[in-house]
């Protein structure tokens, strides 16, 4: 796994190996308004997790997950905040995201 400096940094990275689609917390699932896929926790197994601290705001910090999907054949990432400004997640997506591949 490739330590990246920035989040666009991973995102372009990432991007390059494939994980193309955008996913955004949709009532607590994964959802890509492009192709209109919805995961349950079930459905997606997390490949990758990078972590980012803002220096000087911490508005910036994020969890970048690369996350890819065999039942729908297909690759992603989500980007959530942490601490205060974290996404309000369903108590199955976070248990999923919290736990190491």
């Amino acid at each position: 796994m490739e330590d990246y400096r920035t989040l666009v940094d991973a995102l372009n990275g990432l991007k390059e190996k494939g994980y193309t689609l955008d996913f955004n917390l949709v009532n607590g699932n994964l959802q890509n308004s492009a192709t209109n896929v919805k995961l349950e926790p079930e459905d997606f197994t997390i490949d990758e997790m990078h972590r980012f601290e803002g220096m000087s705001d911490p508005d910036d910090n994020s969890i970048l997950y690369a996350i890819s999907s065999e039942n729908y054949n297909l690759k992603g990432v989500f980007v959530n905040g942490y601490g205060v400004y974290s996404d309000d997640l369903s108590e199955e997506l976070l248990k999923k995201l919290n736990t190491p591949s």
